[in-house]
């Protein structure tokens, strides 16, 4: 991102804040699907009433369950990517790029580090922003859980950067491994051996892109790897079964739908360590893994740790169920880095896009009475059942609500229909109805024209 536009950015929240005093301060940290969805409601609806501002790392905003996409290089991220100051801009908020570093509850105050530009150089010094209402929604990093190797040897899928990272070592891979070429440089049978640890949907659903990636490959001149047989998939999974969060007949269905993709699925397989070209299990056996996927848990960022404020093992705030911290009213928190109690289940709010997105939904209103001295009312979280997408092969799920009863099994079309429609409610609650219809049909046409896999 230009550094007029961070200048910008800057410019207007020191003029909003000396011009403005009687404006309410809202400062959102975090640009995720919640975050982005709170800011651009409060940008649109409370100007005049609230200054906005809107904190992120990043310059620009793609929905996290399209990262699996852009790993497998189904998607270009290019296409689906938001400018998080053209966001502001249209929406009338301020977004200001930087880490969050610190919290100074007394002055109300964070701090946000400096930004740097890819050769180190400085951009944006460090600065504080004040607020009179802070909203934490930075989301979740993934959780290694100190096995040895993890870390260092396996990608992440947190961010777009790891997304890109895996899509273009797995295209580099794929090319030397058609050449005969192994990890170790020797020349054997063509083969690439692919490790995803952890059955969940982010692994799962990666698990069939990356086998329609590599059915495409095949027709751009990879012609010595048979994509079945030379291009193995291995689904690693600690749990007694794949999507254990989700009822066994989703489970059940989607392990049958991976064997059919001859997509390996292994479980009740813990991982002690991880090699840079093997996956060790605890019961003495190993694998392969020319490319090794950590997709087995997710945690707080430990910066969250460091607020003084209340957090769980996991290192995610505590709210109360109006979404304010346990010790300050002004602060509050939600998604993935939130611990929202849900007291029909005994248990927290799932880290699901569907709970971050009606939690923005609450948080507009709830901010609004908060301004207007009001009680704030208690949030109730919905659960409206879970999509698993296996890109053009299939989609499973269970609906729940009202409607459909207690549980309803879908697969098929509808599934893929309804799966396709959370990414459209996202682009709905960023864009409007109207943008986001025309924006879906351009991005269909350029996709009649542009290879299948992106390929550089």
């Amino acid at each position: 991102m230009s550094t007029s536009t961070d200048s910008e950015g800057l410019n207007a929240n020191t003029s909003a804040s000396s011009t403005s005093k009687a404006l309410h301060r809202i400062v959102i940290v975090g640009g995720g699907a919640g975050g982005l969805e709170l800011a651009t409601a409060l940008g649109n609806k409370m100007s005049g009433r609230a200054s906005v501002v809107l904190v992120d790392r990043a310059s620009a905003h793609i929905w996290k369950p399209l990262l699996h996409e852009v790993a497998a290089g189904s998607m270009d991220a290019n296409a689906h990517q938001l400018e998080y100051a053209a966001q502001a801009r249209w929406h009338r908020f301020v977004f200001q790029q930087g880490e969050l570093r610190g919290l100074d509850r007394v002055r109300k105050t964070i701090t946000i580090g400096n930004l740097l530009d890819e050769n180190g150089l400085e951009l944006i010094p460090q600065r504080q922003i004040e607020y009179d209402t802070l909203v934490l929604a930075i989301g979740s990093v993934t959780n290694f859980f100190n096995v040895p190797g993890a870390e260092q040897n396996a990608i992440a899928l947190d961010a777009l950067h790891q997304a890109e990272h895996f899509r273009r070592r797995m295209i580099s891979l794929c090319m030397r491994a058609d050449r005969g070429i192994t990890a170790d440089g020797n020349q054997t049978r063509p083969q690439l051996n692919i490790a995803i640890i952890g059955g969940g949907a982010t692994g799962v659903e990666l698990s069939a892109e990356l086998r329609n990636t590599a059915e495409v490959l095949g027709a751009y001149g990879l012609h010595h790897l048979d994509p079945q047989r030379d291009i193995r998939i291995t689904v690693i999974e600690a749990a007694p079964r794949i999507l254990s969060a989700l009822p066994e007949k989703v489970s059940a269905k989607t392990t049958s739908l991976l064997n059919k993709l001859n997509i390996d699925v292994l479980t009740d397989a813990k991982v002690s360590e991880v090699k840079a070209n093997e996956v060790l299990m605890a019961n003495g056996n190993s694998l392969p893994a020319d490319l090794t996927v950590w997709a087995a848990g997710i945690r707080a960022p430990q910066v969250l740790s460091e607020l003084n404020l209340p957090v769980n093992r996991l290192g995610q705030i505590v709210v109360r169920q109006t979404l304010q911290t346990e010790i300050d009213p002004d602060i509050f928190a939600f998604g993935d880095c939130a611990a929202c109690p849900w007291p029909e289940k005994d248990s927290t709010v799932p880290p699901r896009a569907q709970a971050a997105h009606q939690q923005a939904s609450f948080l507009f209103d709830a901010l609004k009475k908060k301004m207007a001295g009001e009680t704030l009312p208690s949030f109730t979280y919905r659960d409206l059942g879970s999509l698993v997408s296996l890109g053009r092969f299939d989609a499973v799920g269970n609906l729940m609500g009202p409607l459909v009863g207690s549980t309803l099994f879908i697969e098929g079309l509808l599934a893929r229909l309804l799966y396709l429609s959370l990414y459209k409610m996202h682009l709905a609650a960023l864009h409007g109805i109207v943008r986001t219809m025309a924006d879906s049909l351009g991005q269909w046409l350029q996709r009649r024209t542009s290879p299948r896999v992106k390929l550089h």
